[in-house]
């Protein structure tokens, strides 16, 4: 999935980025409100990792514009503040979870993983699609308890069609949950991965149906 890191700290952005891209995450990094708003304007995101601490424009002020153009997307707050009324004018104005510097990456990292459960309407812990299954927290996917053999960029794609099974998902929309701005990957490499993909995944009862005009689809096989 892909996220938006606003952290104006860099010592605390580079940890946070790796990490959270060894998880199999795309994840842009803006370093201020201002860069952040801008990019939250137009691009699609499936998580937002928020400080409040931020030059130029904090990050409630993030917040407050984000949620008044109707933009939905999840929001970790990150913040020092450790009163109460931070919390709840973070929570007033939209945030959809808190956490409080210093925090464990650990922790973090089951935040995050809980918010794109919730977002996608999954509250389990797994994720499945007929003998498919996936566990988010140790990024293992297996066919009828058998591992499955994925590269990380096939693991990524996995994911999200897994997260939106069912539903069609287009080319340009899965290449952007993927890749990370600095990156370079077009909507017909899609193709490839898609292809690898279904070869990976036959017999496995689960399919991934091309709908001609919207996209990709991940269904059990009828």
């Amino acid at each position: 999935m892909r996220l938006l890191l606003v952290e104006d700290n860099p010592d605390i952005a580079l940890w946070l980025q790796k990490a959270l891209s060894a998880s199999g995450h795309a994840v842009d990094v803006a370093a201020d409100g201002v860069q952040a708003d801008q990019l939250l304007s137009y691009e699609p995101y499936a998580l937002v990792i928020l400080d409040i601490g931020l030059p130029r424009m904090d990050g409630f002020e993030v917040l407050k514009r984000l949620r008044r153009r109707g933009n939905k997307v999840p929001v970790l707050v990150l913040t020092a503040q450790t009163g109460v009324d931070a919390r709840v004018h973070g929570l007033d104005l939209g945030a959809d979870d808190y956490l409080g510097k210093p925090f464990e990456l650990a922790e973090l990292e089951a935040r995050v993983r809980a918010l794109l459960r919730r977002s996608q309407g999954k509250e389990d812990g797994a994720l499945q699609c007929g003998e498919l299954s996936f566990e988010p927290a140790s990024k293992r996917y297996s066919v009828r308890g058998q591992p499955l053999a994925l590269t990380p960029r096939e693991m990524a794609v996995l994911e999200v069609l897994l997260y939106r099974q069912g539903k069609p998902v287009s080319k340009e929309a899965l290449a952007e949950q993927v890749v990370r701005l600095d990156q370079d990957l077009s909507p017909d490499a899609m193709e490839i991965y898609v292809h690898r993909l279904r070869k990976k995944l036959a017999d496995s009862g689960v399919v991934i149906l091309t709908l001609r005009g919207l996209g990709y689809m991940l269904d059990v096989a009828k």
